[in-house]
């Protein structure tokens, strides 16, 4: 990462855009992979306005090494402030498609990272969401004591946590319950 010698007012300017700032949506299609992605487009359309109405801009240069392709990702205040990051890759090509697409890519995530927009439905988002409460003895207790027949007493089993399975109390239950659904048919 490289700045101006003094980034104040970008900073205060980046904070107040970021906040008006969406996530991407995954509108482009990847048949190869079966999976959508946000594309340039979008994240360009993410940060454009909000940069604006803070006197924010950005600017992104290709650059390239030994079999890599990318870009430098610089975004501007108006002030004249500055901050910026490179991203390379390797390229699967040394060809000029291969150097494009790698080039097209970088600036997709360079200025998705430098601006902080995440793409909707993000597996991070998944990682991040609550958890759901871990089911604790008495839940097991009750699930296996509702059960009414064999069938539901397996099904009822198979929710139960691993944990929980070994508890010697909840095994035992497991097998009264059983031995009493089996002479009642």
């Amino acid at each position: 990462m490289n700045k101006s010698e003094s980034i104040v007012k970008l900073a205060a300017a980046f904070v107040k855009a970021q906040a008006e700032m969406s996530g991407a949506k995954k509108s482009a299609k990847n048949p190869f992979f079966k999976s959508n992605y946000a594309n340039l487009e979008e994240v360009i359309c993410c940060v454009k306005e909000p940069f604006a109405a803070h006197g924010l801009g950005f600017m992104q240069f290709p650059i390239s090494g030994e079999g890599s392709a990318g870009v430098e990702t610089v975004i501007l205040h108006e002030s004249g402030e500055w901050i910026s990051g490179d991203f390379l890759l390797d390229c699967v090509k040394s060809d000029p498609q291969g150097m494009g697409s790698a080039i097209t890519y970088a600036r997709r995530y360079g200025l998705q990272s430098a601006s902080g927009i995440p793409s909707e439905d993000d597996d991070g988002n998944a990682a991040s969401a609550p958890r759901k409460p871990l089911m604790t003895k008495e839940n097991a207790v009750a699930k296996l004591s509702a059960s009414k027949t064999v069938d539901e007493l397996g099904k009822a089993w198979n929710s139960i946590p691993i944990d929980l399975k070994q508890n010697e109390d909840v095994e035992a239950l497991k097998n009264i319950r059983k031995s009493e659904l089996t002479t009642t048919k």
